[in-house]
């Protein structure tokens, strides 16, 4: 799952194919009790269910999901279609509702979701959801992104988180300590960058191994940012708050890492070698990731010796937590058997297997006690220690880029940040760019 990551795309397109779906639905277009009663009885009914395709690992560990339940509720068949991640997506979604012809529950990326309800175009699951849940059951990431103005419009099934991961031999080969992944005990960015720099390999005046990767992607950079008592906005929610001493420490320090002190490759260099970041940490190419902690699944599949950590810190540790959530569609023609799916894909037994899997981490408060941990905590896929990050990423920030409705503020951020890591544009100026720009995008509610 990522994604609960989703890349914004054409935000023009975008807002057009939303403003299509928006308004409510006629009373003359929603499911009539007879319709319901008939979706109550024997009868097989058939769902639509729509997702992304973020790997082929989390793809079938859906699919092993959705087969559990059917058989647990042989009149319900759940058709799955997973699609490519990213603009694809979204875009496939918002073309299928504006023409009347949604699935009936998909997945819906955090950053998406409150646009998505302010359009009217998702089922009101509060009155299912207050008969089946407490709120206060989930941690306060998940609790604080699934609720809208006291309503639950979509409902997430665990929660992801960026960490830092670390190849066990490139740091015994330089006899160097392990990342601590005690929060209480995480490196200060200086310690951080200090140890990149040992890990840092030239030859012939070519970099054959960098020490980091993974720190310019902007759900790296708010937790740095928050960390060193930086915000992305005010505590209202209506107006940014970025353009502050804070964020612009934060800013410099993540850039002079690849750009001063040429421990980091840019981006693109994955582009140029035809590598993914975890087969780059696997085959020694650099010796720590920053990545969502989603990423486990497919390390764990790599067998090399890997550990895992909390990020640098400047003042204290921080991490930010979101996932997708699963909503259905406001015109489906089966919102009971709709709510039936989404709960199971909130349940415990469904998160377990993809948890224990490691492709994510839970939403429920349940699954951290002692417990709840011997649920899903798996020696195989887990390095040694994980359990110490646990209450880390069970009391992660929620990314603040979930807790708004107006996705354009997302691409402009997108915007800045490209010139700000490839066009050298001064941190002065994009921090003050991408707050006078954001302002007037989120004042045009």
């Amino acid at each position: 799952m990522r994604k609960s990551r989703l890349v914004i795309g054409n935000t023009l397109v975008l807002s057009l194919l939303l403003s299509a779906c928006s308004g409510s639905l006629p009373a003359s277009e929603q499911p009539s009790s007879k319709e319901q009663a008939k979706n109550t009885s024997n009868e097989v009914v058939n769902l639509q269910f729509m997702g992304w395709e973020a790997s082929p690992l989390e793809t079938d560990s859906v699919k092993k999901g959705i087969e559990n339940f059917m058989k647990k509720n042989p009149n319900i068949k759940v058709e799955y279609t997973p699609v490519p991640g990213g603009t694809q997506y979204v875009s496939k979604l918002l073309t299928m509702l504006a023409g009347n012809a949604a699935p009936d529950v998909f997945f819906l990326g955090a950053r998406e979701y409150r646009s998505f309800q302010e359009r009217n175009v998702l089922l009101d699951l509060t009155p299912q959801f207050k008969l089946e849940y407490k709120l206060d059951e989930f941690i306060p990431s998940s609790a604080q992104i699934m609720e809208i103005k006291g309503g639950i419009y979509g409902v997430s099934s665990c929660t992801v988180s960026p960490v830092l991961y670390y190849n066990k031999d490139v740091f015994d080969k330089a006899g160097l300590p392990y990342p601590p992944v005690d929060p209480a005990k995480a490196w200060t960015w200086q310690q951080f960058v200090d140890v990149a720099k040992k890990l840092t390999i030239m030859d012939g005046g070519k970099v054959t191994q960098y020490g980091a990767y993974g720190f310019e992607d902007f759900g790296v950079v708010i937790p740095e940012m928050s960390s060193n008592g930086g915000k992305l906005f005010a505590n209202d929610g209506n107006t940014m708050a970025i353009n502050t001493s804070e964020n612009k420490t934060a800013f410099q320090a993540i850039l002079d890492m690849r750009k001063n002190d040429g421990v980091a490759p840019e981006a693109k260099l994955l582009e140029n070698i035809g590598m993914k970041p975890a087969q780059m940490l696997q085959s020694g190419k650099i010796g720590m990731l920053v990545t969502g902690s989603w990423a486990l699944q497919e390390i764990a599949t790599m067998k090399f010796p890997v550990g895992v950590a909390a990020l640098p810190q400047f003042k204290k540790a921080v991490t930010i937590g979101q996932a997708h959530v699963h909503s259905a569609w406001k015109n489906t023609k089966h919102p009971k058997e709709a709510w039936k799916l989404i709960s199971y894909l909130s349940s415990e037994e469904y998160q377990t297997d993809l948890i224990s899997s490691g492709l994510w981490m839970p939403n429920r408060k349940s699954l951290y006690t002692q417990e709840g941990i011997k649920k899903w905590f798996n020696t195989k896929v887990h390095p040694e220690g994980f359990i110490e990050l646990v209450p880390y990423i069970r009391d992660a920030e929620a990314d603040p880029r979930t807790l708004i409705s107006n996705i354009k503020v997302n691409a402009i951020i997108t915007e800045e940040m490209d010139k700000f890591w490839y066009a050298s544009q001064a941190a002065d100026v994009t921090l003050k760019n991408i707050e006078s720009r954001g302002n007037k995008e989120l004042a045009t509610k």
